[in-house]
């Protein structure tokens, strides 16, 4: 399924310039202004973990950026503290068309590598549920870490810097690209782009990486938003928004998987671990499934509580579980007709089918929050048309795609950032 990526593309961005073929290899690379042997385009997590790996190796190296600041996202990430890896990685805790495609950079690039590098920068972090990592401090402490990193091995940052046009050399495929920028002409032999992808436009976010890829052929998996909180628009999303603050431990679940998190009622529908996670294994038109009290059979219980308490309400014996705020709304959702009859007057029948809409509260939302906070985007470029071993089109020579803009989309979790430093790492191995 393919998406055109020009209609989120960078207004900086000509795109019928794009990708023209340079007729004359040698007057190109003489014209050009600088030359390095790689450059990328993205400061973010994955390219500059590309770009201080492959300065390592002795390859010049510029990242280029058409932001004012290197690594937004990795700034505003985990609350400002940066979630920046997870004690335990493994290829089922991410999604794309090709399954197997993450494997080779994630066997390849562990956590324990970058904790390493953490540790070898001194950045105090701590572990917090699900084995996930954060800097104790600030974000700042990782973008420091890489930009140190980049600056130690000789890479070059460079910002505030457009693309108007990429143009492969002609007659010898393995001569590179002349990239026009606003800041004048770049010869590269090496090409990355990690530019991430659509989520969060007011960090910088486009779709410029995915008409790069198209321009040279390659096929764009439908994107959206992922990790994103739900919305509603029926009576339901009233009673939600009159909840928000509100936050319990769930399971979000449907058909496809279930995940054990908090989730946060808000004034505009659900969010909360429980619901980015549930998110990137959601389709529109789906319901979704949510046990408000996981370990307990309520059915069971309230039929119990009707044997030994029969005068007992059904919100007396529920009241323990939840705040007095949503017990009374889950009260005139699911049991208003019961709510003030003793449970000896209520047959089991019921008892059981309003314990189930407690442990299988079934909703369908009508969207979610979209790019605007969604913390990544799933789909992107396709990894069939990917080397997964050095990240190297398969379409183009010598051009490279890594971290968010291809068709890999982790968990919540540290998982993302992991992707991005073993893609990076993979990449800037080889360029």
């Amino acid at each position: 399924m393919t998406q055109n990526a020009a209609n989120h593309s960078d207004s900086s961005i000509t795109s019928t310039k794009l990708y023209e073929q340079h007729s004359s290899t040698s007057s190109a690379i003489a014209q050009a202004q600088s030359s390095v042997d790689v450059l990328i385009i993205g400061a973010g997590a994955s390219g500059l973990y590309c770009a201080m790996t492959a300065a390592q190796r002795g390859r010049s190296v510029l990242v280029i950026d058409h932001a004012n600041k290197a690594g937004k996202k990795i700034l505003m990430s985990g609350g400002g503290r940066c979630n920046f890896t997870n004690y335990v990685v493994e290829p089922e805790n991410f999604i794309g068309e090709n399954a197997h495609f993450c494997k080779s950079a994630l066997t390849r690039y562990n956590p324990w590598e970058f904790i390493g590098l953490v540790e070898k920068h001194g950045v105090p972090y701590h572990e917090r549920d699900y084995s996930q990592l954060f800097c104790d401090n600030s974000s700042k402490d990782i973008l420091n870490l890489l930009l140190d990193e980049c600056a130690e091995a000789g890479a070059k940052v460079q910002l505030k810097t457009d693309i108007v046009a990429i143009k492969p050399l002609a007659n010898d495929s393995d001569q590179g690209f002349i990239v026009e920028t606003s800041k004048g002409t770049i010869y590269c032999h090496s090409l990355v782009i990690a530019t991430g992808g659509l989520s969060i436009p007011t960090m910088g976010a486009t779709g410029f990486g995915y008409e790069v890829a198209q321009q040279f052929g390659h096929q764009i998996i439908a994107t959206s938003a992922g990790l994103v909180p739900f919305t509603f628009t029926d009576k339901v999303g009233d009673m939600i928004a009159s909840l928000a603050g509100i936050s319990l431990d769930v399971i979000a679940f449907n058909e496809r998987i279930s995940f054990p998190r908090p989730m946060l009622f808000t004034h505009r529908g659900l969010s909360g671990p429980a619901m980015l996670q549930l998110s990137n294994y959601w389709q529109l038109g789906e319901s979704i499934h949510i046990n408000l009290v996981p370990n307990v059979d309520i059915g069971e219980l309230l039929i119990e509580a009707k044997a030994y308490h029969p005068k007992q309400l059904i919100r007396s014996v529920l009241s323990e579980y939840f705040p007095k705020k949503l017990l009374l709304a889950l009260q005139d959702l699911h049991w208003s007709d019961f709510k003030d009859k003793e449970l000896a007057n209520i047959k089991d029948e019921a008892l059981i089918t309003i314990g189930d809409k407690i442990n299988n509260w079934t909703i369908k939302p009508s969207g979610t929050e979209g790019y605007r906070t969604a913390e990544v985007t799933r789909g992107g470029v396709n990894t069939d048309e990917v080397s997964s071993k050095t990240f190297e089109s398969k379409l183009q020579p010598n051009l490279y795609f890594i971290g968010e803009v291809l068709d890999v989309t982790g968990w919540l979790g540290g998982y993302n950032f992991q992707w991005a430093w073993a893609s990076g790492k993979a990449c800037g191995e080889v360029v």
